[in-house]
């Protein structure tokens, strides 16, 4: 293979299941890969089969023939990772039954719990992660002590977070009592944290918050850190979801 034909470093990394290419973009942006010994950089390209590549001091794995697309109840306490160099609990303890690495796709802070995908095809993590996407994520949030009218209408504007406007946000009330309001919040965008930081400018408090739906994907009756597969027609779903937002004229 000359280097004409060598493939993209990031290309490589989301054949092989390791990460979308978006997160395959920044281990190489952040030297977490090397290719025959030699720290890459963004724009290098490398042969599969007879390049060396390790991400991590670990042997990178070709693609394996089974993929595997599947929906975690992640718990609260777990970080969002395949391993924690702080020794925290992960999410891969949850899944070590299954005969491939898997990856997650997005991710949920350690306090928060619900819907986690996880998948080794790299291009369906992708598509659905990519920004141009949008697709939706609900969350069931519970906040204290209330909220006014004024406090719903700057989720559904949006607001300044690390300096940055977020897009509108889907709010509505599902119960209310006193000092404990139960939100359902839809996000169509990516943040990090961002339900946490809108509820912490806002004066309040998150008691729980749970993802409950990734685009047409529901939890349902998952039980915290059990998983299943996803059937044919919600991966269809999901990704019929991932739809490009329209051009601005």
């Amino acid at each position: 293979m000359n280097q004409e034909q060598k493939i993209r470093l990031q290309k490589i990394l989301a054949d092989s299941g390791m990460a979308s290419r978006r997160k395959a973009e920044e281990l190489i942006a952040r030297g977490q890969v090397k290719v025959n010994g030699n720290v890459a950089h963004l724009g290098d390209k490398a042969d599969p089969n007879k390049d060396h590549i390790t991400v991590d001091g670990q042997k990178l794995e070709p693609a394996s023939g089974s993929r595997y697309y599947i929906m975690l109840y992640k718990p609260r306490g777990f970080v969002t990772t395949m391993n924690d160099e702080r020794g925290r609990k992960c999410v891969a303890e949850l899944i070590r039954e299954i005969p491939a690495r898997l990856y997650p796709v997005g991710r949920l802070d350690r306090e928060s719990e619900g819907l986690l995908l996880m998948t080794n095809d790299g291009n369906f993590a992708n598509t659905i992660l990519h920004p141009s996407r949008h697709v939706a994520k609900t969350y069931r949030v519970t906040v204290r002590p209330g909220i006014t009218e004024e406090q719903l209408v700057q989720f559904n504007v949006g607001m300044k977070i690390d300096g940055k406007m977020t897009a509108p946000a889907e709010v509505r009330v599902i119960s209310q009592q006193p000092n404990r309001v139960v939100l359902e919040i839809v996000l169509h965008e990516g943040r990090n944290r961002q339900i946490r930081k809108m509820c912490e400018q806002l004066g309040l408090e998150v008691a729980r918050l749970r993802r409950i739906a990734i685009g047409p994907v529901k939890l349902g009756m998952l039980q915290q850190g059990q998983w299943r597969e996803l059937t044919n027609e919600e991966i269809k779903k999901l990704l019929a979801s991932a739809k490009p937002a329209a051009r601005r004229r």
